[in-house]
């Protein structure tokens, strides 16, 4: 099973940011990505990986100025040596946060400008970006994001339902543009969530793109919210993962619903979510706080015939909590080996 990360703007967001890495582990996750690490210094962020045991698996490249409404500079014709420039803090923090992925934004298409002038310039700039960073051991990934949406108005920051005007929408031209790009270290990145708004076909697209794929983000549909809510079978999607071979890390990018200080990266979202339904649900007892997430699935640590089941629960097995469960095939109790806590389907 891949690899869980917390994307620290979007959850634990009841917290000041650098308390955030403490309750990422507290949860049971063993990685993180954020999008814009250049507001505090590189040394700081190292300090709260290291202190807590954590991976950082990816960052945004520098994006422009935000509040001006920048999402990327790749595709921004005029702006190719800003863009360029801004790489050089990529260099900054990748090695030091001991990260070797970063997304590079595509950019805003705005009034007036031209689309196939914008696509030039973002093939020339990702060729670029790609050779560049290769020197640094530094992977570039491009992500399709919906455009039809934007920032979470009153939100935390960086947070987003989608970047109005975006360049790159689709996972068909992300795949033409890597073509075009030919370049071994540039590669795909796909979040669950803007492909579902964008085109379904979420299993084929995934079957289709594992030779491309890098980086895999998850949130429910509609809402971006927690996982276990909406039209997405995540369960399914995790099992699909294995079955093609995925090996990189799923990033955990959704917008908490539970109350915020009840411990927001989805395990208290989640069970709260999961009470009141009819549906059968897997719950672990009793509470396991030593299980630290190494009992789940794909760590080769839970019998065979516990792996779909699990799945269901992400990172909930360690915390004691319900989720929504829509596996039936399994129902007896099955033991999670190292730490013994047993988990059970039940009916709510």
């Amino acid at each position: 099973m891949p690899r869980f990360a917390a994307n620290l703007h979007y959850l634990f967001t009841e917290l000041p940011f650098l308390d955030r890495f403490a309750a990422a582990a507290e949860a049971g996750f063993q990685g993180v990505e954020f999008q814009v690490p250049y507001d505090y210094p590189p040394a700081e962020l190292r300090a709260r990986l290291d202190a807590h045991g954590l991976k950082m698996v990816l960052f945004d490249a520098p994006m422009g100025d935000w509040n001006a409404g920048d999402r990327g500079l790749a595709c921004v014709t005029g702006r190719e040596a800003e863009f360029k420039a801004s790489l050089e803090r990529v260099v900054e923090y990748g090695p030091a946060l001991g990260c070797d992925t970063v997304h590079v934004m595509a950019g805003v298409v705005g009034p007036g400008m031209d689309y196939a002038q914008c696509e030039r310039t973002y093939v020339e700039n990702l060729r670029y970006a790609a050779d560049f960073l290769q020197r640094h051991g530094l992977r570039v990934v491009i992500e399709p994001i919906n455009k039809a949406m934007g920032i979470v108005q009153g939100g935390p920051s960086y947070t987003t339902q989608g970047m109005h005007g975006y360049f790159l929408n689709h996972t068909a031209h992300a795949r033409a543009l890597l073509e075009r790009i030919n370049h071994p270290n540039a590669s795909l990145h796909l979040d669950c969530y803007h492909m579902q708004l964008l085109e379904g076909r979420l299993a084929d697209t995934l079957r289709e793109n594992i030779g491309l794929l890098h980086h895999i983000q998850i949130a429910g549909v509609p809402g971006r919210h927690e996982p276990d809510v909406g039209e997405i079978h995540y369960p399914f999607l995790f099992d699909l993962l294995d079955e093609i071979g995925y090996q990189g890390w799923i990033g955990c990018e959704y917008r908490q619903r539970a109350t915020p200080g009840t411990g927001s990266a989805g395990p208290r979202a989640m069970a709260s979510r999961a009470r009141g339904s009819s549906r059968r649900a897997w719950k672990s007892s009793p509470p396991n706080s030593a299980c630290r997430h190494r009992c789940l699935p794909g760590q080769g640590k839970l019998s065979a015939s516990a792996r779909r089941a699990v799945t269901a629960a992400l990172l909930l097995h360690r915390s004691g909590l319900r989720v929504i469960h829509r596996w039936t095939a399994v129902a007896r109790r099955l033991p999670c080996r190292p730490c013994g806590a047993q988990i059970s389907m039940s009916s709510n």
